[in-house]
């Protein structure tokens, strides 16, 4: 998450509170990720759990070989909650004597719904029954002041924190089965605490076996969101409940893909890189870690020669949607076809995406690096709190990929359905080197428009 001023700089204020954010994940539950804050009996999490190793995608089921609290690898581990089918989210609406709810509590609770329902259908393709519930439709007023409990930066592992968490369970439990629930999204009234744009309070409990308690089982996945996403430009309405996807994101076993130190190697390709400015989507990667895509709809490109594929914009249903090219048993480069389209509202150059999955990068750390086909163009967007970089990374027909030291060339081939509303977008005609063994070997070519005629993309990938 970053926001960026109208001219799409990060803006230092919120660097510096980027600074000292990440997804906060403790020890997994026993069993695999259960949907449920209940006892450990439900069936296996989402996700392509159910591809053995030694099917043909086994070598682009890339794992981490070290210990990271939050990991791209998959299938998705233990604990967290299923990201497929009906998923209850319990939603609280909380507020403090030196920080009282503001006008109708219902009013912070329409801030976030039905818009991230819908998000998560979108985005699912309508695979996750995103369900949330309010049985408590009013503020729920905490035993202690805001500034008593001594929050801070969303940091859950410090005892002023557990004490909020075991205070909001002891108010809410006569009225609450928790264990009926999946995940728990705690909506704090914006006025406890400092602006977002200053520092970021909103944090997420991930398969926390240690949490405290409520109706027997514990509150494992939590997202708690502070304050609200405003930076001035008049987007709040249509864009501040993004924080939301992006925190129940790590109750689903995503890890956050900007850096501790601010930056984003991702740009706005991904809600768990940036939440803020305009709506984006999830990468293809991470649909497939949710279980979102079929095996059929993923290539795993493991062998060596040349091979052509054909890819479908990924903000549609059906069809091919990712090419995955292991490098070896924790990494890998994903190429995808992104357009203008369902969660994607800020794609200023429909494309190829082509970037780099790290197992073992963990959360807050840029587990995922996306490859800028126009490097140090300053982009193609304009809009508010949107990576502009970035922003026309995506590579067009003509245009081509390399890692020289993995021997690996991604080639983008003219589209197999005209697209009438093509546009000329010329590109370099040398390649650049990344600043290690990849290059870009940039020609020139036309991409494609974001109208309901946007043709299928073919890749002609070269392993050496």
């Amino acid at each position: 998450m970053q926001a960026q001023s109208t001219s799409s700089r990060i803006s230092p204020r919120r660097l510096a509170a980027l600074a000292s954010v990440t997804a906060l994940t403790l020890a997994a539950l026993p069993s695999a990720g259960n949907g449920h804050l209940s006892p450990y009996t439900s069936a296996p999490g989402a996700g392509p759990s159910a591809l053995a190793p030694a099917s043909s995608h086994g070598p682009c089921m890339i794992s981490s070989a070290r210990e990271v609290q939050m990991s791209e690898g998959i299938p998705t581990g233990a604990g967290y909650v299923r990201s497929t089918g009906t998923v209850r989210a319990l939603t609280l609406l909380v507020d403090f004597s030196d920080a009282p709810g503001e006008g109708d509590a219902l009013d912070r609770y329409r801030e976030f719904f039905p818009q991230t329902q819908e998000w998560f259908r979108t985005s699912s393709y309508g695979r996750l029954d995103y369900r949330p519930e309010l049985p408590i439709p009013d503020w729920l007023r905490m035993p202690k002041s805001f500034r008593d409990y001594g929050i801070e930066r969303g940091a859950p592992f410090a005892p002023d924190y557990r004490e909020l968490v075991r205070d909001l369970v002891a108010e809410a439990d006569p009225k609450v089965d928790f264990g009926a629930y999946d995940l728990v999204n705690v909506l704090v009234t914006p006025n406890a605490g400092p602006s977002a744009l200053d520092t970021v309070l909103s944090v997420t409990f991930a398969g926390n076996t240690e949490a405290p308690t409520a109706d027997g089982v514990p509150v494992a996945n939590a997202s708690f969101v502070y304050s609200r996403q405003d930076d001035g430009s008049g987007s709040l309405d249509r864009t501040g409940y993004r924080v939301l996807p992006h925190e129940n994101g790590h109750v689903f076993g995503l890890p956050d893909l900007y850096t501790a130190e601010g930056g984003s190697a991702a740009g706005h390709w991904d809600i768990m890189s940036e939440d803020w400015g305009a709506n984006n989507d999830l990468l293809g990667w991470h649909k497939w870690k949710l279980g979102w895509l079929d095996a059929p709809q993923v290539h795993c490109a493991a062998g060596t020669g040349t091979r052509e594929y054909t890819l479908t914009p990924l903000a549609e249903s059906g069809g091919p949607k990712l090419v995955f090219l292991p490098l070896d048993t924790g990494s890998g480069y994903a190429v995808e076809f992104r357009t203008r389209a369902g969660n994607d509202e800020a794609v200023c150059r429909p494309g190829i995406l082509v970037y780099k999955v790290d197992a073992d990068v963990d959360t807050g750390m840029g587990p995922v690096t996306v490859y800028d086909s126009r490097r140090d163009s300053g982009g193609c967007t304009r809009s508010p709190n949107v990576h502009a970089e970035l922003s026309d990374a995506t590579f067009t027909p003509g245009e081509t990929f390399v890692d020289r030291k993995a021997g690996i060339r991604v080639e983008v081939l003219e589209p197999t359905t005209p697209n009438t509303n093509s546009a000329s977008d010329t590109g370099s005609d040398s390649a650049s080197d990344t600043g290690s063994d990849s290059a870009f070997d940039t020609g020139s070519g036309s991409g494609p428009g974001s109208d309901s005629k946007t043709p299928e993309y073919r890749v002609r990938i070269t392993r050496g």
